[in-house]
């Protein structure tokens, strides 16, 4: 596998030379593999923003080095990296139409013209907007400005597209949409794309692989299912999705799981995921859509527990319950609708709550 961007021990401070300078980076270190769609994940001030324009050349590093397909890109300026933005807000030149919009790299490249007009046509009917090439930016809805911004991008065939949050600006039915056709893009042009949000739906759906930063650091990498299934602390876990935390201490450690004490004495087996050991202070993390609720009388298997419904959140497609299990012990879980659209279960039920060992993992920090 090619590596397209090398990221080596990148640290970046604004101000050094202040009385308060600002870490935005702090030795982030990792690979991108060419053809890849790559997400950098987190809450905003993360630094993930930072690191995208360090890729394409808008700040400098403070230390570190940055690769592009094995060469040192520090000392490139920006129009000379083989790389495109597109941004949150798509800078679109209004009074130009979409064609021209789309042509204007081309032609600071000093392109042909028959050249230009033939990667135009391509493009713009790449991102369905081919039908559009007449009009103003003004005279297009969101959804249909961002394919412009795209298609602009793609048009100078750069071997990594940096995006920056650019569905961030759509409402939510489009942002759905738009999100497989980037993902189909990707795959038709064959670039490394790099993807900054702050959405962890958003990153899952679309990501061959995720970093999750935090603090000017990369927290974990992987595809979305390690991501979800395996986050390697709280704070992964916490971010990306719903999650239950339960603090205790390991009083056994049998093969693949152990035994926690949780509370003053309720125990739980979970999944093994380190080298603990017995009187181990640890968090288990356990999803709500991972728990089971029924009715007390109709409660199967050995792993029944009961417990209380104290409040409920509609969503819809689904409810979220706040479950007291006693001992200071509060889950929350998940239930879908019955065919009439009524709700299992109400604030007050008696309730029994299955929890798989499988489900519940200890976190490996």
């Amino acid at each position: 596998m090619t590596t397209a961007i090398d990221v080596r021990g990148v640290t970046k401070i604004y101000n050094p030379e202040s009385k308060q300078p600002v870490k935005a980076l702090d030795n982030v270190s990792l690979t991108i593999d060419d053809n890849e769609f790559f997400t950098l994940l987190g809450p905003s001030g993360c630094g993930k923003t930072t690191l995208l324009r360090l890729i394409a050349g808008f700040e400098q590093v403070s230390g570190g080095a940055i690769m592009l397909f094995d060469e040192e890109i520090e000392d490139l300026e920006p129009n000379r990296r083989p790389v495109n933005t597109v941004f949150q807000h798509y800078a679109l030149f209004p009074h130009m139409s979409v064609a021209e919009n789309v042509a204007f790299g081309l032609r600071r490249l000093k392109k042909p013209e028959a050249e230009i007009e033939a990667t135009v046509d391509q493009v713009l009917n790449l991102v369905k907007m081919k039908h559009l090439g007449d009009r103003r930016p003004n005279q297009l809805s969101g959804g249909q400005q961002q394919r412009v911004a795209l298609a602009r991008a793609l048009a100078p065939s750069p071997k990594v597209l940096l995006l920056d949050e650019p569905l961030s600006a759509l409402d939510l039915k489009l942002r759905q949409a738009m999100r497989e056709e980037l993902k189909q893009l990707q795959k038709e042009t064959g670039i490394t794309f790099v993807f900054v949000t702050h959405d962890q739906e958003e990153a899952l759906a679309m990501s061959d692989r995720i970093a999750v930063m935090s603090n000017g650091e990369v927290q974990q990498i992987g595809g979305p299912t390690d991501i979800y299934e395996h986050p390697i602390n709280r704070f992964v876990a916490d971010f990306i999705g719903d999650t239950n935390f339960l603090d205790g201490e390991i009083v056994e450690v049998k093969d693949d799981l152990v035994s926690c004490r949780i509370g003053s004495n309720s125990m739980f087996d979970a999944a093994n995921s380190g080298d603990h050991r017995a009187g181990d202070k640890v968090t288990l993390f356990l999803r709500p859509e991972k728990i089971r609720l029924s009715s007390p009388d109709q409660a199967q298997g050995g792993d029944s527990r009961p417990g209380k419904i104290t409040s409920m959140i509609y969503l819809g497609n689904q409810a979220a319950y706040t479950v007291d299990m006693g001992d200071g012990i509060e889950l929350t879980a998940q239930a879908r609708p019955r065919e009439d659209g009524r709700m299992p279960y109400s604030s007050g039920d008696e309730i029994a709550v299955q929890l798989s060992a499988r489900a519940l993992r200890v976190l490996a920090q």
